[in-house]
């Protein structure tokens, strides 16, 4: 299994918009193949912050999800992250 984990700063005057605007993403995401979860998140404590956790059955099953990654709009209102993608052996 692959975990996607971490988070993405973005002004907090348009951090509900940006949410907003990637429910189609994940919407998408979670009918995808080898998606297990897929979820994005206002932080409770910090207004700039948006909590990323992703769950894929397999590497593959993830970069085939990503393609070309998120639209330039999305990429705009992005203003740092901090995502680390981790492989959980099976057991």
């Amino acid at each position: 299994m692959i975990i996607v984990a971490g988070h993405l700063i973005v002004d907090p005057d348009v951090r509900a918009e940006y949410l907003a605007g990637c429910a189609d993403a994940v919407r998408a995401a979670r009918a995808a193949p080898g998606c297990l979860d897929f979820a994005l998140g206002a932080d409770l404590l910090d207004p700039a912050r948006v909590n990323v956790l992703e769950r894929w059955t397999t590497p593959e099953a993830l970069t085939a999800f990503r393609g070309d990654g998120p639209d330039d709009g999305q990429l705009r209102a992005i203003r740092g992250f901090a995502i680390e993608e981790f492989t959980v052996p099976p057991r």
